[in-house]
């Protein structure tokens, strides 16, 4: 049954910079309560930005009491140590909302820019700009991360009849057969 208010978290994930965004949807209105960025880059260790996106995740979410966590998916490249820190800080921001029993609902970056500007190879820029039209709002940071994490948000309110929450994966072979869009294999 729908919410007639929701409130979505869209988180985009980063080890030195995490844009989040808060929407609250009441039937076709949406408005932005929070387009923000949690910077990380001066902290000394992966683990303590990790302890960071851990603790402003929990805190955004025990103030605001979001309905759903909408969070954009890594994509799976050559550099395995990015991936790996990548995958490490979405899983923590993941962890909060679960720790909250909060759903959580993984979008590809293909999906979150076909859904808002129609072409999935829409560049940031573009993307931001197709958001200023559809939702006014002012991003006070001017990092694309904020505006990343509200078209996470907003993809979720498009797709909130028809998404279910994150599947879970029991292996590789698994993971590459359901996203074949986010994997790139050397082959030699």
């Amino acid at each position: 049954m729908q919410h007639l208010e929701q409130i979505i978290l869209g988180i985009d994930p980063g080890t030195n910079i995490m844009g989040f965004s808060l929407i609250k949807v009441q039937g076709k209105s949406v408005n932005v309560l929070i387009l923000d960025v949690l910077r990380l880059e001066k902290i000394a260790t992966h683990t303590l930005k990790l302890k960071k996106i851990f603790e402003t995740s929990l805190r955004i979410i025990e103030q605001y009491h979001p309905d759903s966590l909408a969070i954009e998916a890594p994509f799976f490249g050559k550099n395995v140590q990015s991936m790996l820190k990548l995958g490490r800080a979405q899983g923590v921001a993941m962890a909060a909302a679960l720790y909250r029993d909060i759903p959580v609902f993984e979008y590809s970056p293909r999906k979150i820019k076909q859904s808002i500007t129609g072409k999935g190879a829409a560049s940031k820029e573009q993307v931001a700009a197709m958001l200023s039209n559809l939702i006014h709002f002012e991003n006070p940071t001017n990092f694309l991360d904020a505006t990343d994490a509200l078209a996470v948000a907003y993809c979720h309110y498009l797709q909130r009849n028809t998404a279910s929450p994150t599947i879970e994966y029991n292996s590789w072979t698994n993971f590459i057969s359901k996203n074949p869009d986010r994997v790139t294999l050397n082959k030699k």
